[in-house]
């Protein structure tokens, strides 16, 4: 299936595939390097199809058919992508499903726009990981080649070394969600693997215990992994969303 494009007032080309069908819609949100082609995301959308609920997969810039180099990239300017896109490409409050980074960015989506939300699903979340997960575990010395030359390479197991640049680190310094409570009024179901070596399980504890409102609950599945795609993770997944559904 072709894209289709959405260009956002930050001049940024955004890539998006969407669904026609019944509201509150569905909002896939992927992680970091990833795209709109990915597992979950055509799960959702096969799901959203049978269904016949309205449904939305996009690339952040930088990723996937976006315009955009990833290393010109931040957390801010995903983020600004995904409030552009549900902005402009759907109607009312949304179900945001957020994987990984995608975590991160549907929580700032509800704090920008609570209004436009009907209920969030989070998968392995990881939000303020720039932070905590990259800069306060670095060594002295890595960090002194971020000060240094702007950008360090970061080994990863789904493919070439990653990027990370001193204006990710900085700007995730200015969209970080943990330092402060933060109130959802609509439910929320987050979803975390015991295997996951990417997201440790104390991250899904701290959203827990920084989340406030009156039906938030997490899920651990013993044994799941970063990437919660297999068979048994999917169906989870789904009946997430279909709880958030009948609860919006």
């Amino acid at each position: 299936m072709t894209a289709d494009y959405l260009d956002t007032p930050q001049g940024r080309r955004i890539a998006y595939h969407r669904l026609a069908g019944d509201g509150p819609g569905v909002v896939f949100l992927g992680g970091l390097r990833s795209d709109m082609t990915g597992t979950k995301a055509l799960h959702l959308e096969d799901w959203a199809r049978t269904t016949g609920r309205a449904f939305l997969r996009l690339d952040y810039s930088g990723h996937g058919q976006s315009s955009g180099d990833f290393t010109d990239g931040c957390i801010g300017d995903w983020a600004e992508d995904a409030a552009a896109a549900i902005g402009a490409l759907t109607d009312g409050p949304q179900v945001l499903v957020g994987s990984s980074m995608g975590g991160w960015i549907s929580l700032l989506m509800a704090r920008a726009m609570p209004e436009r939300l009907a209920g969030l699903v989070t998968i392995a979340a990881a939000p303020d990981f720039t932070e905590d997960g990259m800069w306060a575990e670095w060594s002295d010395e890595r960090r002194r080649i971020m000060v240094q030359d702007g950008q360090v390479a970061l080994a990863s197991e789904y493919g070439e070394p990653m990027i990370i640049t001193r204006r990710m680190i900085e700007d995730g310094r200015r969209q970080l969600v943990l330092r402060a409570p933060l109130a959802i009024t609509v439910p929320v179901r987050s979803l975390q693997g015991t295997a996951d070596a990417d997201v440790a399980l104390d991250v899904a504890l701290r959203l827990l215990d920084h989340l406030e409102g009156p039906d938030i609950r997490l899920e651990l599945v013993k044994g799941a992994d970063h990437r919660f795609s297999d068979p048994a993770c999917l169906a989870l997944i789904i009946r997430a969303v279909e709880e958030v559904l009948t609860r919006a």
